[in-house]
């Protein structure tokens, strides 16, 4: 069945302060697509109004789970969750105080998701062997690397079709931001999941996608359809490599 979500015209901020500007972007079934922005160019704002977290101030958000099409504006964020919707925030929000192994159940809150607790959490075992070893440790004493895994595996205790990833690099040393990548790009294949993610890390980005969008103070200024046009535009440059 098909999986895909659509973002059209939309307007969204903060009281008076306007931060998307009529942003129109699309990710289709099985596709992993990277929105590209320095921090403050509205990328977090994007991934709060699909998840119902902002709502717009004008616009379309709608989405296709397993074939059928959803109108999400005006949905809460658990209705979005329980549709087959999963955010991986920026800054992970664990519950620091709880266990490894707890942070994961308290994923599994989507009503689908429940009856597959014991799968979904061998899953996320055998993907992270090491939140298997730190099942009982306490996710605020856990490394910024472990905690990165621990965000993602609890997304997919919601048993999500549409996975959306806001800064997955953000606080990590070079090496664990390509093992962070390199897992959602695994995690995408195995659950055939459809990938939004917010990433300012182009190079890294650029290696698991399969196109993406460039925003600009709330705009999108390129559309990128391969990975290829995303490396050789000349705004990319600008932004990325210094050019």
């Amino acid at each position: 069945m098909a999986n895909s979500i659509r973002v059209e015209n939309l307007i969204a901020g903060y009281g008076a302060v306007q931060v998307l500007d009529r942003i129109s972007l699309e990710v289709n079934d099985g596709e992993t697509v990277t929105l590209l922005g320095t921090n403050g160019n509205g990328k977090s704002t994007l991934m709060k109004c699909i998840m119902g977290i902002v709502p717009p101030a004008s616009g379309r958000i709608s989405a296709v789970i397993d074939g059928v099409e959803h109108d999400l504006v005006g949905h809460a964020p658990e209705e979005i969750v329980d549709l087959g919707i999963a955010l991986v925030p920026e800054g992970r929000r664990l519950f620091p105080r709880l266990t490894a192994e707890e942070n994961l159940l308290l994923g599994a809150y989507r009503r689908t998701a429940r009856s597959a607790i014991a799968r979904n959490l061998a899953f996320c075992f055998e993907t992270f062997p090491v939140l298997a070893e730190r099942r009982k440790q306490l996710a605020g004493s856990m490394s910024g690397g472990e905690q990165q895994m621990l965000t993602l595996a609890r997304a997919l205790m919601t048993a999500p079709r549409i996975l959306l990833i806001d800064e997955p690099s953000v606080g990590l040393a070079p090496i664990l931001v390509k093992h962070t990548l390199d897992k959602i790009r695994e995690l995408k294949e195995r659950y055939r999941l459809t990938v939004l993610m917010a990433e300012q890390n182009f190079n890294q980005a650029i290696r698991i996608a399969d196109r993406g969008y460039v925003i600009v103070h709330g705009r999108i200024e390129y559309e990128g359809g391969s990975r290829e046009e995303l490396s050789n535009n000349e705004l990319v440059h600008k932004l990325y490599m210094g050019l």
